[in-house]
């Protein structure tokens, strides 16, 4: 089974809330709520892959030195197995904005349950519920 590396964020506003991005119609899991991120490509490191994604998806600049590691989730589907290290990040330049289709929501950690998430989100609630 194939292994996919894909780097995640929680990304956390001055008020203690979570951004969160729905999948766009076309994508699979589409409508399920997850941490903004990407995959890993060849070559670069998940942060630098972070930084990256945060730009393409959100329109947002932050630095490798902003992104503290978190939590990871391992996880498999049933045609990949799915590694995803999520990273916190308080500090960032720009306003987020959806770039990608994606509709985006702040919310508190002890409402996250309330969105529906990929099965390997999931697991990562109760970590940023009790850390942030």
């Amino acid at each position: 089974m194939k292994t996919v590396l894909v780097s995640a964020v929680a990304l956390i506003d001055g008020d203690g809330r979570v951004l969160l991005a729905q999948r766009p119609e076309g994508k699979p899991m589409a409508g399920l709520w997850e941490f903004p991120g990407g995959k890993v490509e060849s070559g670069e490191t998940p942060e630098v892959a972070l930084v990256r994604e945060l730009q393409e998806e959100l329109g947002i600049d932050t630095w490798e030195s902003c992104l503290a590691p978190l939590t990871f989730a391992s996880h498999s589907y049933d045609d990949f197995h799915l590694l995803m290290p999520l990273f916190a990040c308080r500090k960032w330049a720009g306003i987020v904005t959806p770039r990608e289709g994606q509709t985006l929501a702040w919310a508190r950690p002890t409402q996250l349950r309330d969105y529906p998430m990929p099965p390997a989100d999931i697991p990562l609630i109760p970590i940023l519920r009790d850390w942030v």
